[in-house]
């Protein structure tokens, strides 16, 4: 049913609960999965592109590199595809152009992440996708 498996990861723990919820599904339907981490840096807009501003965005991909590594040993055999995706950018903006630009099927994502503040503020990300996805979308609380 499924041939392209989308999954956002912030390492969160609602994250985590997608991930092992986009395995099971890529197992029984064959399908890959697009694991995609996006590095939220819109805060450093405006300020001088000096060391101190590249260290922090040089960090911020360090850790979207670890949640997809933390995704991947959650493949035991190693018997799916797994292909990575990192980009800069609004989280729910991104994941909507990976979908699109990946062909996905469905997308596969926690009911919230890290940043309850942001939440708060601009909608959370799961309901920007919700509302906005061309595919079917499972969202895991």
């Amino acid at each position: 049913m499924y041939k392209k498996i989308l999954v956002p990861t912030d390492g969160s723990e609602f994250a985590k609960k997608a991930q092992k919820h986009a395995l099971f599904l890529a197992k029984v339907s064959g399908a890959e999965i697009v694991a995609v981490s996006v590095t939220e840096n819109n805060f450093v807009n405006g300020l001088p592109l000096d060391d101190e501003v590249y260290q922090l965005n040089q960090i911020l991909k360090e850790r979207s590199e670890e949640n997809l590594k933390e995704f991947d040993e959650l493949n035991d055999n190693n018997d799916l595809k797994i292909t990575h995706v990192i980009r800069e950018g609004s989280p729910a903006k991104v994941i909507l152009e990976v979908a699109k630009d990946e062909d996905i099927d469905l997308i596969v994502m926690g009911s919230s992440g890290k940043s309850g503040f942001d939440r708060f503020i601009m909608g959370s990300v799961a309901d920007k996708v919700v509302n906005s996805a061309k595919c079917a979308v499972l969202v895991i609380h």
